[in-house]
């Protein structure tokens, strides 16, 4: 049992960390979606105060978020004079070491602490290593998209109709977090038009070939992602779940259209047959045919910041996937795992990021085949700090909180004062445990870190090494 004191002091910590993050929510804004919102609201319910009540119907039309020029600009104005980095450095090393001989990393680790304010390297052990990263390879895709499309990009999802209204078909635009509601608001727009028109019996289809290549991750059928489909419903999601591995469904794109006839059904529209797959559009012989085809219905994704804050969050396979494609459309490659793959690596040489040794088999972390090193890690994030690019932001807002939030809820029991002074992304697959992210240290100094185990033999062990050693940042 622990001494008074210790607990004292443990608890005082927790809640001196708690108050710095709720400053922090505060600065990090100016965002109302995903892990912004939610922050800000737990952090006003701990004061008794209460949280703004928000409307829970989303716009039906795109709403551009706001830019953010002065996010983290109190933490990243915080500069440091080269003899106290040089003490930080040294005092880092003293740290840091011990910890990474620890058995429980097995026998390949590296590690890179930078200063965010000043991308200056404090620490590093084999740091240029390129090494599996797991789910820490999100880090590129989110800064990737939101180089490539920027914080309000939304992902549209549409309705089309015959010039005599009696032919629908779905399109799906890649949008992995459409849902029911979302269907739904489709559903109710476009009976509406028909119900205009006099009518109430449709033939559906559907078309998902915004994406090519292969649909199955290399993986093969798994709990932890749907098949790369551009049209998907709840993410294909066969039990009642929003989050983390569940039973996935074979056709999401189908399922998705049956979903969407069932609720236009509901709306008093029915249809002819079961939804079937849109024939490839031949090339229009004239401008009339190419408009014959009417959009009827539109409803959009939350803003690319909110979709990059719940893939770093809740560590979301199907969104990460989502948005490699989106990068790869809007520099104009082919949406597939190839596509993606160059588009990625093009829009971090453009963020002059290290990328030597580097590979992006995939947009989530799934694939043993990517390659990423600690300082390309830090180096992402720094970039994310930097009051030059606020267009990336949202990858350090999105970052799990110690104690707090998405993958870092349960993590950081033994860590003490690591509770709310810590933001990091986890990566974990069999023999591989990675953690990279951020922390503010004694003097208030953000922190970026990265530390990378590819040879584990207990992932418990290996993620309560990792959490000390970021822990360790905050002393």
């Amino acid at each position: 049992m622990l001494e008074p004191k210790v607990w004292q002091l443990t608890a005082g910590s927790v809640v001196a960390g708690l108050a710095l993050a709720a400053v922090a929510v505060a600065v990090a804004g100016p965002w109302d979606s995903g892990q912004r919102k939610a922050e800000r609201e737990w952090a006003a319910a701990q004061g008794r105060t209460g949280g703004a009540h928000h409307d829970p119907r989303a716009p039906r039309t795109p709403s551009p978020a706001p830019s953010a020029p002065e996010v983290l600009s109190v933490l990243t104005a915080q500069g440091a004079e080269p003899a106290e980095l040089a003490d930080l450095s040294a005092g880092l090393g003293k740290a840091l070491g011990p910890l990474l001989d620890d058995k429980a990393l097995g026998k390949l680790r590296t590690a890179s602490v930078v200063d965010a304010a000043t991308g200056k390297p404090l620490y590093g052990k084999a740091a240029d290593t390129p090494m599996t990263p797991a789910s820490t390879v999100k880090i590129a895709t989110m800064a990737a998209a939101l180089s490539a499309l920027g914080p309000d990009h939304r992902i549209a999802t549409t309705v089309t109709a015959t010039r005599d209204a009696k032919t629908l078909t779905l399109v799906g635009g890649g949008d992995a977090t459409l849902d029911r509601e979302g269907l739904r608001s489709l559903a109710e727009d476009t009976t509406r038009v028909l119900h205009d028109r006099g009518v109430t019996k449709v033939t559906l289809h559907y078309d998902a070939s915004l994406y090519s290549g292969p649909r199955a991750h290399p993986i093969g059928p798994n709990d932890n992602i749907a098949p790369v489909d551009a049209l998907m419903a709840g993410q294909g999601r066969l039990d009642k779940s929003t989050r983390g591995p569940a039973p996935r469904s074979g056709d999401p794109a189908g399922d998705a259209a049956d979903l969407f006839a069932e609720l236009l059904r509901e709306e008093g529209v029915r249809t002819t047959a079961a939804p079937t797959a849109a024939k490839p559009a031949k090339p229009a012989r004239s401008a009339k045919a190419a408009g014959s085809a009417e959009v009827v219905a539109k409803t959009y994704s939350r803003p690319l910041s909110a979709l990059v804050e719940r893939a770093l969050t809740e560590s979301d396979n199907d969104v990460a996937e989502s948005l490699a494609r989106q990068t790869a459309l809007a520099t104009g490659r082919p949406a597939s795992f190839a596509g993606a793959e160059q588009a990625v690596r093009a829009q971090l040489e453009k963020l002059e990021v290290p990328l030597t040794g580097a590979r992006f088999a995939d947009g989530s972390g799934l694939d043993r085949k990517d390659r990423a090193s600690a300082a390309l890690l830090t180096a992402l994030l720094a970039r994310a700090a930097d009051p030059d690019h606020p267009e990336l932001r949202p990858v350090l807002t999105g970052l799990p909180v110690a104690r707090f939030s998405g993958t870092l809820r349960n993590r950081y029991q033994d860590a003490a004062p690591a509770a709310g002074l810590i933001r990091a992304k986890t990566g974990t697959l069999t023999g591989v445990n990675t953690l990279a992210g951020t922390a503010v240290d004694s003097r208030g100094r953000l922190l970026a870190f990265a530390f990378m185990a590819g040879s584990t033999s207990s992932p418990g062990e290996a993620q309560a090494v990792l959490d000390r050693l970021s822990a360790s940042l905050v002393r």
